[in-house]
């Protein structure tokens, strides 16, 4: 039970996550909360030491501290926040500069490729669906969730809690 959630549970959440982000422009603040409080209970079970666990937790705090900066520019939303610091946390300080190098990648990939569409003409089919029309309106933000959320479900495989339970 503990291996399938520790297989299952973060990957199910991010999905959720990008999901989110993509069809409502918001990432629930439960799904953070989830993902912090679901690595401390699965490290603590599988008998992840305290130190590391304290330096998991560590990552997730120093990425939340830079990326609340992001949100108080207006760079980023306050979900993406969050999400990115409580990623970082099942992350940890090994594989937190290639999330953050492959988020910013994709993120940089999905904000040209939202710039373009949103210079193109749609069909008026598509702009009926209100989140296309979200997305479509000049000056709205970029689902930023999805970028963080695919950086972190291809690193995650190479996590030490992955590693414990799929090796």
């Amino acid at each position: 039970m503990m291996d399938a959630a520790i297989l299952f549970l973060f990957p199910v959440l991010m999905a959720y996550a990008a999901w989110s982000d993509l069809f409502t422009m918001t990432i629930s603040n439960v799904v953070s909360l989830v993902l912090v409080a679901a690595f401390v209970v699965l490290a603590t079970l599988t008998g992840m030491p305290l130190e590391m666990l304290g330096a998991h937790l560590a990552a997730g705090l120093l990425v939340l501290v830079l990326t609340f900066a992001f949100f108080a520019r207006g760079w980023i939303g306050g979900g993406d926040a969050k999400l990115a610091a409580a990623t970082a946390v099942w992350l940890g300080w090994a594989h937190l500069i290639d999330y953050g190098l492959e988020a910013s990648l994709l993120g940089a990939i999905l904000t040209v490729g939202l710039l373009y569409i949103r210079k193109v003409d749609l069909p008026a089919f598509l702009l009926k669906r209100p989140w296309i029309a979200r997305l479509y309106l000049r000056g709205t933000g970029v689902p930023y969730g999805i970028a963080l959320s695919i950086a972190g479900l291809t690193i995650y495989p190479d996590t030490a809690l992955w590693q414990a339970v799929a090796g």
